[in-house]
């Protein structure tokens, strides 16, 4: 072979060796390429014949697949102001409410439904005073003897709680205002709450002393034919007469019922919800009975006798009443907390109380004895309030104005166990 084609015969040898080499080095681009799978391919796992490979691994497992599993990991809980982030424990928010009825700040911490909030020692800072503590931990802070003023009330923070970031604002005042304290019903108690033999003494008192009453007095109500027409028959109540029939006591010729709302503790001074009186004035109401209502009054001041007057307004709720609103005023023979009061306090007290109630657009009253009107009480200073006297005799001796007489504490009245009041009336109701 000559030269020239030997030189051709290397030259094709050549550039089919270059192309053997271009054909595997694309080949292993394409490997690399694949994120070697090729290389992957070459390490398969062997099988042992029981479902794991030799590694540990489930043959054939996609050990990320979890990643796109939405439901794999828990929810990440917000830090929002109802959750501790930490504990993962709710946060009760709390509302701190302040007002005043005459040189105090009253302190009620609540909760989101309007609940006070008890069991906890509260610290309420009050801005230019100092502190004070829920000692009690009732959830309320009374705070007197406070200048007139305005005056800004924070909230110490609780753990567990969520304290209110800004405080409250009130207006102490320097004097009475004769309105309806719209937050009463955060001061009024249930018995559950307090010490009953101590604080409700109405029953074991006698309305009356010895020269108020003698053996002539009626014990039943009185004949409806040698009645005026003017004239209506009553009976007062309270829970000392338990259960009552209300259509028994209808059908026995009651036209009108007083019904004792509530009272102050003789003892504690605080303000308690009589446990029947819902179930006497709807009871009464429902029988085709008029109704009245009464509050045992124990108040030492102006402020309680509004705080009375109020809690009245407040547990009736809008009740429409055909009677006034009285307030009881009486002695507990030393064991009240009012019975040291001169007569200008206690009619001061009774015409705080009238006033508030008459405020409201609604008639107020006083009960009283004969002799309590006439040594404990300044009549010619009552405003325009109605007078129910008590004298236990059958014409009585009182010789001022009277609207309605209660004759007697010994009556009998079917459907009502016990002894029971008995009333006349010259209201023309």
């Amino acid at each position: 072979m000559d030269s020239k084609a030997k030189r051709v015969g290397i030259l094709l040898a050549l550039c089919a060796v270059l192309a053997v080499m271009a054909v595997v080095a694309f080949i292993n681009y394409r490997r690399f390429a694949d994120g070697g799978s090729a290389k992957n391919n070459e390490e398969q796992v062997v099988d042992t014949g029981s479902g794991i490979a030799e590694d540990g691994r489930v043959k054939g497992a996609d050990l990320s697949a979890f990643l796109n599993d939405e439901d794999f990991f828990d929810k990440e809980t917000s830090n929002s102001s109802n959750l501790s982030h930490a504990s993962n424990e709710e946060i009760a928010p709390l509302t701190l409410l302040a007002s005043s009825v005459q040189r105090d700040i009253r302190v009620k911490v609540v909760d989101d439904k309007g609940d006070v909030v008890s069991g906890h020692d509260f610290m309420v800072e009050v801005e230019g005073e100092g502190t004070y503590f829920d000692e009690d931990k009732d959830g309320i802070v009374h705070i007197t003897d406070v200048k007139p003023g305005d005056y800004k009330v924070s909230l110490g923070s609780v753990e567990g709680f969520e304290v209110p970031s800004e405080p409250a604002n009130v207006r102490v005042k320097s004097i009475v205002s004769y309105a309806p304290i719209d937050d009463i019903s955060f001061f009024v108690h249930s018995e559950d709450e307090i010490d009953v033999l101590n604080d409700d003494l109405e029953y074991k008192n006698e309305a009356v002393d010895s020269d108020d009453e003698d053996d002539t007095q009626y014990t039943a109500l009185l004949d409806k034919d040698e009645r005026d027409n003017a004239v209506s028959l009553g009976i007062d109540v309270s829970k000392w007469n338990k259960e009552i029939d209300w259509e028994i006591v209808k059908a026995e010729g009651v036209d009108f019922a007083i019904i004792r709302c509530g009272y102050r503790g003789s003892s504690s001074g605080l303000l308690v919800e009589d446990p029947y009186f819902y179930k006497n004035i709807e009871g009464a109401k429902k029988a085709g009975i008029k109704v009245g209502v009464y509050f045992f009054s124990q108040a030492v001041d102006l402020v309680e006798a509004v705080e009375e007057a109020s809690m009245a307004i407040a547990l009736l709720n809008g009740t429409e009443l055909d009677f006034p609103i009285f307030i009881d005023i009486e002695g507990m023979g030393g064991n009240g907390r009012a019975d040291g009061l001169d007569a200008a306090m206690r009619t001061a007290i009774v015409n705080a109380f009238c006033q508030t109630i008459q405020n409201a657009q609604m008639e107020a009253g006083v009960y009283s004895s004969r002799n309590w009107y006439y040594n404990n009480l300044n009549t010619d200073e009552f405003y325009d309030i109605k007078i129910w006297l008590a004298e236990y005799r059958q014409t009585p001796l009182y010789e001022g104005k009277y609207d309605m007489w209660q004759y007697t504490s010994s009556g009998a009245v079917g459907g009502i166990e016990g002894r029971v009041d008995l009333n006349v009336s010259y209201l023309g109701i």
